[in-house]
């Protein structure tokens, strides 16, 4: 009669452990993992890849075209203004 009540209390010990247990494998894995997920994040931060790189170079260089463009409409404005006053 003992037996299947050792059984019972035994399923249930395991049971609970297993739960009880199951946060802290987690939790280990996390603790084992958040090394390499911060060196990783560092050298992601730290180096630029090349579409960055492409992205980045692309709007310098659109940034320097509208510069030149507003410079020469200023220049061509000016012109405009020096001959309509005859040149003073």
């Amino acid at each position: 009669m003992r037996q299947p009540l050792i059984r019972a209390h035994t399923a249930l010990l395991l049971a609970v452990s297993a739960i009880a247990l199951g946060g802290c494998l987690s939790t280990a894995g996390k603790i084992v993992t958040a090394p390499v997920k911060a060196a990783s994040w560092t050298v992601d931060k730290a180096t630029t890849s090349q579409s960055e790189a492409d992205r980045n170079r692309g709007r310098e260089i659109r940034k320097q075209e509208e510069r030149e463009a507003k410079e020469r409409r200023r220049e061509e404005s000016q012109q405009e203004r020096g001959a309509a006053y005859g040149g003073y």
